[in-house]
């Protein structure tokens, strides 16, 4: 449930709260792992908890310039890159770049003079061109990827120790 703050005062405060708020369960699933169980695929699913927030950081932060109604060419992202964790890729490295992608993020989101402006969406290999959505669309769908994600961290984490966002056992505890 997205939590409450003071400070909330409109719709855009209300989505970047969201969108917050599904990085943070994200960030939840990985409290206390070590690299090797980031990178462990305790399920039949070839996820895993390096995986998706790798795919969180890259996945979010190329909306950025769309919002800025600047379209794009991701014909060339394949989609399963975004899933591989390379020796390269350390969790200490990939969580200080979902933050720092996050505060970009929500620079721009703050920047943005209309969460109805309707902005082209980028060329992609996967759905059809030419598409034009309203900013407000763009972040309801950063919201729904992101508590997706944060799901499939839930379910590999308990796979891994029994760590569950609530109840005993915790990953908030650990």
């Amino acid at each position: 449930m997205p939590s409450v703050a003071d400070e909330q005062r409109d719709e855009r405060d209300h989505l970047i709260v969201c969108m917050a708020d599904q990085r943070a369960a994200l960030r939840n699933a990985l409290r206390g792992v070590s690299d090797e169980q980031a990178r462990a695929r305790p399920t039949v699913s070839e996820l895993s908890l390096a995986a998706l927030l790798k795919h969180a950081v890259l996945g979010e932060t190329p909306w950025i310039p769309v919002l800025a109604g600047e379209g794009g060419d991701w014909t060339h992202r394949d989609g399963k890159s975004e899933f591989t964790v390379d020796e390269s890729d350390s969790l200490d490295e990939l969580l200080r770049a979902h933050e720092e992608g996050a505060r970009a993020m929500e620079r721009a989101v703050r920047a943005l003079p209309d969460l109805g402006s309707r902005v082209p969406l980028p060329r992609t290999p996967w759905g059809p061109s030419g598409l034009v959505r309203p900013v407000r669309w763009i972040l309801l769908h950063l919201i729904t990827e992101g508590a997706r994600h944060a799901g499939h961290a839930d379910i590999i984490r308990e796979s891994l120790d029994g760590a569950t966002a609530h109840g005993p056992g915790r990953a908030t505890d650990a």
